[in-house]
């Protein structure tokens, strides 16, 4: 056998009994042990509005699971097995990757138990829209790839040719093109707040913001080649009581630079919420310092 085909075959033969395809309500797709208590972790959309559901392993074993949490700004999901399970995947780290690194597919799709797909990382750093409510966030350094996936890999593992989990399946985009959500430092977060909370709590500003480079003169003196310019403040929002305006190009938030939509983003989580966040904008030519004090994301909010 080739050195592709044993990778591929290896990390299929350590996933595949740990990958199981899971019903929640009218809605099916795939989750993945990721602890040895019984914990698995899926897409939000998977689950739905749905508070428990079945488990199958290729084994032929069943368990029942209560959904512990979902948070649809992620698309992630956390379920908790009423049942033993097989041991654990080892989650790994998508800061890793590189463009052109094998990586491994495994669910359950079309409702094929067990299903094994290989293929490339044929792109990093893409963005995915998720919605709660009107709520609407970007899901950030979204993995694109080459591997099939079809309806009920969502939920999946993506994985390396170590077989860790650097992704969970979360799209099909198009012909050939595949969608997962990282497993980095920030998923590990989420993750952590639905185990312990069942919910992610998020801040809010009430930015509609879009990347913008800075001109030659201006990106020499601040030392960053982009901004984000402010198109929309929410009238009653966090931002608009600090005195953000539309048209202000954010420079920084926490005193950390931000030249994307996911730098700003990496800020709004629980710790933020109810603190004061220093923002320097650049209007009309000079810096302008101010302190906003984020809020609380609700499924109401207009981000």
């Amino acid at each position: 056998m080739d050195e592709y085909s044993l990778i591929v075959s290896s990390v299929a033969a350590e996933l595949t009994p740990k990958v199981a395809a899971i019903k929640a309500g009218r809605s099916s797709g795939s989750a993945v042990v990721f602890t040895a208590d019984g914990f698995l972790l899926t897409n939000a959309h998977v689950v739905g509005s749905a508070r428990t559901g079945s488990a199958a392993f290729s084994d032929g074993t069943t368990a029942e699971f209560a959904v512990v949490g979902a948070d649809p700004l992620s698309d992630l999901a956390v379920l908790r097995a009423l049942e033993p399970t097989p041991p654990p995947v080892t989650l790994g780290d998508s800061d890793g990757l590189v463009v052109g690194q094998l990586v491994v597919a495994v669910g359950n799709p079309l409702g094929l138990a067990g299903s094994v797909t290989a293929g490339v990382v044929s792109g990093l750093g893409r963005s995915l829209p998720a919605r709660s409510g009107s709520a609407v966030r970007l899901i950030e350094d979204v993995i694109q790839t080459d591997a099939a996936l079809n309806p009920g890999n969502s939920g999946g593992a993506l994985a390396d040719a170590r077989g860790h989990v650097v992704g969970v399946n979360t799209a099909v985009a198009g012909t050939g093109l595949g969608l997962a959500v990282p497993v980095n430092a920030t998923t590990r977060s989420i993750v952590a707040a639905l185990m312990r909370d069942g919910r992610v709590r998020r801040a809010y500003l009430g930015l509609v913001t879009t990347p913008a480079p800075l001109p030659p003169a201006i990106r020499e003196r601040v030392g960053q080649p982009s901004a984000l310019r402010v198109v929309e403040v929410v009238p009653g929002s966090p931002a608009a009581r600090a005195g953000l305006r539309a048209g202000d190009l954010v420079l920084s938030a926490g005193r950390r630079p931000v030249g994307d939509a996911q730098g700003l983003q990496r800020l709004m989580f629980a710790e933020a919420i109810g603190r004061p966040l220093p923002v320097t904008v650049l209007r009309n030519g000079a810096l302008v310092d101010v302190i906003a004090e984020p809020t609380e994301l609700t499924p109401y909010s207009t981000l």
